[in-house]
């Protein structure tokens, strides 16, 4: 048995309620649908050989059908419309990330909060590996007469959190200019590698050691972060609003295992990176306590090197394709922010 024309207009018919309502669909409602244009009988039929085909699953005898992995994965690959988002809410998604803090964690941060709020659902993000990261210039920014602020800049973030005391006698004019040495040392030099550079540093500011030695301090801090691959998440919480879970505290509790910081989601999500887009569903992901939910990702740039990965986890019922639309808006502001010099 195959799928035909009509086999596919009902099943899409059935995800896209489904999707709406997380109700069982039967085929008294999908004949009310003008665009389907069958007669109840005939749905019904049509939606047993759907089920025998594994399409379809009957939660109870006398209910409506729900969709299984298999109907989902198909939907993804051949029946879901492309969606476009309106420009209000792009303008919503760019400004709500560009007019938070530069730094990396914050933007991240910043980045798996606005998705969930979008969405509705949960959103996790992997930050840059600490390979790929390559400084670009420092700047010491005078505070007070005895402190300056250290701000590191590299390809993908502003690190600028660290305050050196500036030894008496050591003017703004100085700081500039030390500041254009070290930036003609460090330059393009890979985040890694910086604890090599520290003699180097020692040497060109000879003469001010005690500031040299703050500023190694400065930069051996932001080394250290940069290696920091913790994956962000954010909103969780959201998953318990939706039918599927509010329940169903064990299901709820396997969950919410799954996604802490040291749980399933995070030991796949890095996987995704090479990938530009990919959506897996419920049993695809590989985990138990993940068999019921589908994740969304993309990837994001610095250049043309793909370096970290941002996800949309929710029920397998998702809005797959207004998910999609709102990652390549975020991984398109991201890359944006990244690559801008």
């Amino acid at each position: 048995m195959e799928l035909d024309e009509r086999k596919f207009m009902i099943l899409r018919a059935i995800v896209d309620d489904y999707i709406m309502t997380a109700m069982p669909v039967g085929s008294r409602t999908l004949s009310r649908k003008s665009e389907i244009g069958l007669s109840s009988a005939t749905i019904r039929n049509e939606m047993s050989d759907l089920e025998e085909l594994g399409y379809l699953d009957q939660p109870h005898t006398s209910a409506g059908r729900v969709p299984s992995a298999k109907a989902f994965r198909l939907y993804v690959d051949q029946l879901m419309r492309v969606a476009s988002l309106g420009k209000q809410e792009r303008e919503y998604i760019r400004a709500s990330l560009t007019r938070r803090s530069n730094m990396l964690d914050d933007v991240l941060q910043s980045a798996v909060q606005i998705l969930s709020e979008v969405t509705g659902y949960a959103a996790a993000a992997t930050g840059p590996m600490a390979a790929k990261l390559t400084f670009e210039h420092v700047q010491l920014v005078p505070i007070t007469s005895t402190t300056a602020l250290v701000v590191l800049v590299t390809n993908a973030a502003v690190f600028k959190d660290t305050i050196i005391h500036v030894p008496q006698g050591v003017t703004p004019e100085m700081l500039s200019h030390i500041s254009a040495r070290l930036s003609q040392r460090l330059k393009g030099r890979p985040i890694h590698e910086l604890s090599d550079a520290a003699l180097e540093i020692s040497e060109d500011i000879a003469s001010h050691r005690e500031l040299g030695h703050e500023l190694i301090q400065a930069i051996a801090t932001a080394q250290e972060r940069s290696h920091n691959k913790d994956i962000v998440f954010g909103g969780r919480a959201n998953l318990l609003n939706q039918p599927e879970y509010s329940a169903d505290i064990d299901r709820v509790r396997s969950l919410i295992t799954a996604l802490e910081p040291r749980g399933a989601l995070a030991t796949m999500l890095p996987g995704k990176a090479n990938l530009e887009f990919s959506i897996s569903i419920g049993p695809e992901l590989g985990s138990q306590e993940l068999q019921d939910v589908s994740l969304v990702t993309v990837s994001y740039h610095m250049g043309d090197q793909k370096v970290g990965t941002m996800g949309i986890i929710g029920p397998m019922r998702m809005d797959y394709a207004r998910v999609a639309a709102v990652l390549m808006q975020m991984r398109s502001t991201l890359n944006d922010m990244f690559n801008q010099n």
